[in-house]
Parts: C-alpha cells; sequence; structure tokens
C-alpha cells in the first residue's frame, strides 16, 4: 500500500467480526463504566477474526531509562522500534537541513536532543511505513519551529505575534487572491524557517491525505495559533489566568493537531462525519488536554530556568489559589489524571457505542499517541528533568 489514506465512510454500525459484539451498551449519561479487562480491550486492540489489523503493540510492566512524574497516571509502553527511529531521525535531519534549512548549525544539538525520531515512532505505533511516519514528523518539526522561533526562545515576541502566525498559517491554508497578489505571498513562503518547514510540511502531507483530513488539521492548527495568541495577550498585559481561565486556553494552545493525524498516519481514514460527532471531540479534547498537562509538569523545571515568567499549570495553580510550589504540582498531577481517567472512560463508551471499525482503530491510535508521548517526555533527559519535590 502507498501513503494515501484507504477511502473508507462506513455508517457506524457493528460487523459480526468486529469482536465487540458482547460489550455493554452506554449508560444514561453517554458513560458505562468498564471493567479493566473492557476498557483494556477497547483501547488496545479487539479481539476476533479479521481484527488483528486493528491491535497496537502491548502496554509493558518496564521501559527504558526516565523516572515518571510520581503520582502520575499513565502506561508504560515498550521501547519504540530502533530500525524505525534511526531511520526517521536520518530522514527528519535530512529533511531540516536541506530541504528547508530549519535551523542554523549552532540549533544542531538541539534538534538532535528533541528526538524526534523516538517521539514519532512512540507515538505512532500503527504506522505501515516510515513514509506514514515522516508525515507526523515533519509536522511535529515544524510545528516546534515556528513555537520556538515565533513564540519562545530563539527570538520569539508575543508583541506582533498575531501577524506573523496569521502569514506562516497560509502555509497551510493558501491564500486565495488575485494575480497580482499571489507570486508576493508565494516568494514569502520561503522567507523563515517556520513557513519554509510549514509550506513543505504540509505539502507532503496533502499528498497523503484526503480532503477532509488536510482540512481537519488546518482547524486544527487554526486552534493552536488562537491558544499562542491567548497566552501572547497575557504575558503583554502581566495578567495571571484562573486555572479555568488557563486550561481554556491550554485546550487550543495544545498537541491537538498531532493526535488528530493518527488516521491518515495510520493509512485509513476515519470519516468526517464519525470525526466530527461531538463524542469523538470530546475524547479528542480530553486525550489533547492531558498530554499537554505532561508536558507542563516535566517542562516545569526547564521553564523556571528559563528567562522570563511562563505560565504552566503549576504555576498558576500556586499564584491563583495561594499555595507553595510542592502542593501546587501535585494538584496539577491530580488535574492530568482526572482529565486522563476521563478520556478513557469516554473513549471506551464511545467504543461501545460505536464500534465501526475506523471508529475503533482511531481511538487506540488516540491512546497510542498518548502512551508515546508520555514516553518521550519521560525519557528525554536531554530536555526535562523533574523538581525535587519528593
Amino acid at each position: 500500500m502507498g501513503v494515501g489514506a484507504d477511502r473508507v465512510a462506513e455508517p457506524c454500525a457493528l460487523p459480526d467480526d468486529t469482536g465487540f459484539a458482547e460489550l455493554p451498551a452506554a449508560g444514561p449519561h453517554g458513560v458505562t463504566p468498564m471493567s479493566p479487562e473492557v476498557l483494556e480491550r477497547v483501547l488496545r486492540g479487539p479481539s476476533g477474526l479479521g481484527t488483528s489489523g486493528l491491535r497496537l503493540a502491548p502496554r509493558i510492566e518496564t521501559q527504558a531509562g526516565g523516572t515518571a512524574v510520581p503520582g502520575l497516571y499513565h502506561h508504560p509502553v515498550a521501547e519504540p522500534d530502533p530500525v524505525r527511529v534511526a531511520e526517521v531521525s536520518r530522514r527528519i535531519k535530512d529533511w531540516a537541513v536541506h530541504e528547508v534549512e530549519l535551523y542554523p548549525p549552532e540549533w544542531e544539538d538541539q534538534f538532535d536532543g528533541f528526538a524526534l525520531g523516538r517521539y514519532m515512532v512512540a507515538c505512532h505505533p500503527d504506522a505501515p511505513t516510515v513514509d506514514h511516519l515522516m508525515l507526523a514528523t515533519r509536522l511535529m518539526a515544524a510545528e516546534n519551529a515556528l513555537d520556538d522561533c515565533y513564540c519562545e526562545d530563539h527570538g520569539g515576541s508575543p508583541v506582533g505575534l498575531g501577524g506573523r502566525l496569521l502569514l506562516a498559517h497560509t502555509a497551510l491554508d493558501p491564500l486565495h487572491t488575485t494575480r497580482e497578489h499571489t507570486a508576493p505571498w508565494a516568494q514569502s513562503l520561503f522567507s523563515d524557517a517556520p513557513r519554509r518547514a510549514y509550506r513543505s510540511a504540509m505539502e507532503y502531507f496533502v499528498e497523503a491525505a484526503s480532503a477532509s483530513q488536510a482540512d481537519r488539521y488546518r482547524h486544527d492548527m487554526a486552534r493552536l495559533h488562537l491558544g499562542y495568541l491567548a497566552e501572547a495577550a497575557w504575558a503583554q498585559t502581566e495578567y495571571m489566568p484562573e486555572v479555568w481561565e488557563y486550561l481554556a486556553m491550554r485546550q487550543f494552545n495544545n498537541f491537538r493537531p498531532c493526535p488528530t493525524i493518527t488516521d491518515t498516519v495510520g493509512g485509513y481514514e476515519l470519516p468526517a462525519d464519525l470525526h466530527a460527532r461531538p463524542a469523538m471531540q470530546r475524547v479528542i479534547a480530553l486525550a489533547s488536554n492531558a498530554t499537554t498537562i505532561v508536558n507542563d509538569l516535566y517542562s516545569y523545571t526547564k521553564e523556571l530556568d528559563a528567562p522570563g515568567r511562563h505560565l504552566n499549570l503549576p504555576v498558576v495553580i500556586a499564584e491563583s489559589e495561594s499555595c507553595g510550589p510542592r502542593e501546587a504540582y501535585l494538584k496539577a498531577v491530580e488535574v492530568h489524571n482526572e482529565l486522563m481517567h476521563d478520556f478513557e472512560a469516554e473513549a471506551s463508551a464511545l467504543a461501545v457505542a460505536c464500534p465501526a471499525p475506523q471508529v475503533v482503530r482511531f481511538l487506540h491510535g488516540v491512546a497510542a499517541w498518548v502512551d508515546g508521548n508520555h514516553h518521550w517526555h519521560q525519557t528525554n533527559s536531554y530536555r526535562y528533568t523533574l523538581p525535587d519535590f519528593w
């Protein structure tokens, strides 16, 4: 099979051979309490004739390197395939250096330390080929280049961010204008590293994705950019948000564009009508919010050591609730754990209510992304160290 996704759009119905026929119906509020065995089957893969393609690599009880945040609810996963990691790492660096000139030589150690190959192989265990993995890896590299160069520690600033983000977004969502003004816009896409990376990564993605999948990604990137703008506005006005306000911002400024493309990377398509269902949107949002709090927790000491004030959940909790750093951090762990439990319960209920193969596989993919994201944060000692709270 090539990189392109299978174009299938079946109704939400239960085929006879999915292995889910005996699962209980959802309760009156849409969330059915699941036994550990049923939860594991829904999120990790069904059994029965014709379901082998829906099963992901098993969780394991040990993993190489790194210390998990104590008390953090997570699922250890197998170390990603080293052969795939090496090949994705080689290809993404070649793309970054030779195709888009993503970073100057003095940033090479930071690019290598990000460990994009390990990250994406861990997050997409069902990707059929390295070409599929590269779709996600290029987009991840581009997103992080924009964050660093526009928002963070490589020249970023909240001043004028809206204009920069808008112009970069047109590398994902093309400008449709008069012939006179098309040429300067097209030239502008090569003017800085984020736009070069966005343009190239999106070209590869559009070649593999359906029109619906590409538009879904554009929509989620617009969400991300809106979150960047909210955080920048607070920085400019020195506003300290309430905890609920911060979590609202983080629902936009989060990892959502990454797990939402899990079907494209997996070589299939979750039909647009199933992706748009409110229950599916809630599952994706909960997963994305939980993974973003993981980032807040693991990057906490890194951000404290950086210049200026960086908003993250423990910092906001400490300020809003007038508590010490340790108590605030532990409260942030509790927020993450509640989000994770809600994600798993809602995903299980959705798989029971709508056990179409594409829905079930997509839910597996999102769960795998959540687990792989944690694995990368836990084991990336180049970037992260835990606070001394235990």
